[in-house]
């Protein structure tokens, strides 16, 4: 296991911050063993909640299309059919992943394709699990189209504590499933919106591993109903009218 690059500042600050601390007890308070044990313990355990928090093990993927990624780690604590509202605008199954100050925060790709969409929008710090907070709190929004077709978007979205969200793509991109696409420093939310009639494969209050836990399998049927939908179109589209009207001689 690493450390992750995100966390190489907050590690050196933390390591200030206890060196500091460390130095005004022993200066102003050479003689009180009691007081300087206690903050030697909470030092030791400060970092190391740093440091884990940052951490960054090293895990195999394995890709397929018909499948969605969980992108981060942490707890299902959303699964519901909504409407989309910012890029997709249509009815969508949310799937929202709690990430807790313990877990790892490294987030990855749900599915292979290109970045069709990008947006970065500023708002509140609601705490994350609060219903709200999917559309109201600061966030990013990135939308991923397969090689079939199939859109899936996700979001970052910050919380009460999580006030840092770092991202790697932009519009254009061609990403790879699991692959990582950002991080969110201290405890936040990802959710997915996946097409209608994917199956979904874990629950409410299910403990998930970002690029490990597969979160559901897309509809087989998403490009033959779009193809079939161009045809009836093409059928019901009437033809121009030929000039049947003839001279007299």
């Amino acid at each position: 296991m690493t450390i992750h690059k995100e966390g190489y500042t907050s590690i050196a600050l933390c390591i200030l911050f206890i060196f500091v601390l460390n130095a005004v007890i022993q200066f102003y308070y050479p003689q009180a063993y009691t007081i300087k044990w206690i903050i030697y313990i909470l030092s030791f355990f400060l970092f190391i909640i740093i440091l884990q928090f940052f951490r960054s093990p090293s895990i195999t993927i394995n890709e397929d299309e018909t499948q969605v990624l969980c992108p981060a780690d942490g707890k299902v604590v959303v699964i519901e059919e909504t409407e989309e509202t910012e890029y997709l605008k249509d009815k969508r199954i949310q799937l929202s992943v709690f990430m807790s100050p313990v877990n790892v925060h490294i987030n990855r790709n749900p599915i292979s394709g290109v970045v069709k969409y990008f947006k970065y929008n500023p708002g509140k710090y609601l705490v994350a699990w609060h219903p709200k907070s999917s559309t109201e709190n600061e966030r990013t929004t990135i939308v991923i189209e397969n090689s079939a077709g199939v859109a899936v978007l996700f979001r970052q979205i910050a919380g009460a504590l999580a006030r840092r969200i770092v991202w790697y793509v932009k519009e254009g991109d061609t990403v790879g499933q699991g692959q990582q696409f950002g991080f969110i420093k201290f405890g936040s939310r990802v959710d997915v919106f996946l097409p209608l009639g994917s199956q979904i494969k874990v629950e409410i209050g299910e403990a998930v591993k970002g690029g490990r836990t597969i979160l559901a399998e897309l509809p087989k049927k998403v490009a033959v109903i779009k193809t079939e939908e161009v045809e009836a179109t093409a059928i019901v589209s009437p033809k121009p009218a030929k000039n049947t009207n003839r001279k007299m001689a």
